[in-house]
């Protein structure tokens, strides 16, 4: 399926699209532009994020629905470099996916369905720069995709133990799959190689560790990910240089 989304006024948004599962997302289109977000209770005390919350009242968190689609690149980005992930999803996806309907650019390619990710062989992952412990992962959770797609309706701690289920799948990547198909505003990626330093220089002017941000983010559930989100968007978070970055692993060589 091919969409594209055009803004006319402030408060107008138009949906084109092609394809199969067109009718399905016009259904969820409201959770994509997150008119189905709430931002009850959000009332942060800290002078940043209260300020954010100022600035931002119109930053709303969007959900996909699509919980299999947002497991995958979710997986691929786990311990590497984004740039390293983005380039394993565009080869995979231009390798098994379909072309793009509509009057999709040449070249673009739908993302594959689960059925075809779980029969991608392990050699084409190796191709794709992928290790075989996320190749695992993907594959497995391909396997059990139907049992996967029900947490989109279920509260947050019921979401994360099924899909934590899955080999391969912690806190990170459940935290990144709820962010994205759910808008879970409370999904906190523990674990992110920068983010409780960027949050500890934003809120305390000194780094963090994961567990030190976990507990002084604790007073602001259900609503982590949104102050997150508001420091991202507003520009008010502070991001220290972090030395050299690491070498991009080729894992297509070993």
């Amino acid at each position: 399926m091919t969409y594209r989304l055009r803004q006319p006024s402030r408060t107008e948004v138009v949906a084109d699209v092609w394809g199969e599962g067109a009718e399905e997302f016009v259904v969820t289109l409201p959770g994509l532009i997150g008119l189905l977000d709430d931002a009850t209770g959000f009332a942060p005390e800290h002078r940043i994020l209260a300020e954010a919350a100022r600035r931002l009242t119109h930053l709303h968190l969007g959900r996909t629905g699509q919980v299999f689609e947002a497991l995958v690149p979710a997986v691929l980005e786990q311990k590497v470099h984004g740039v390293a992930a983005f380039a394993s999803w565009r080869r995979l996806v231009t390798r098994f996916g379909a072309p793009a309907p509509g009057p999709a650019p040449s070249g673009m390619a739908v993302s594959p369905p689960p059925e075809v990710w779980r029969r991608i062989p392990s050699w084409e992952f190796h191709r794709a720069n992928v290790d075989p412990k996320r190749a695992r992962t993907i594959v497995e959770a391909a396997r059990v995709a139907d049992k996967l797609t029900p947490i989109v309706g279920m509260n947050h701690d019921d979401a994360y133990r099924r899909l934590r289920l899955v080999p391969g799948i912690g806190e990170w990547t459940a935290a990144e799959v709820c962010q994205r198909a759910l808008g879970d505003a409370d999904a906190l990626s523990v674990g992110d190689y920068h983010l409780a330093a960027v949050i500890g220089w934003s809120l305390v002017g000194a780094p963090m560790t994961d567990d030190e941000m976990v507990a002084y983010l604790e007073p602001l559930r259900p609503h982590r990910y949104r102050a997150v989100r508001l420091l991202e968007v507003s520009g008010m978070a502070v991001r220290p240089k972090f030395g050299p970055r690491t070498a991009i692993t080729d894992h297509r060589f070993h």
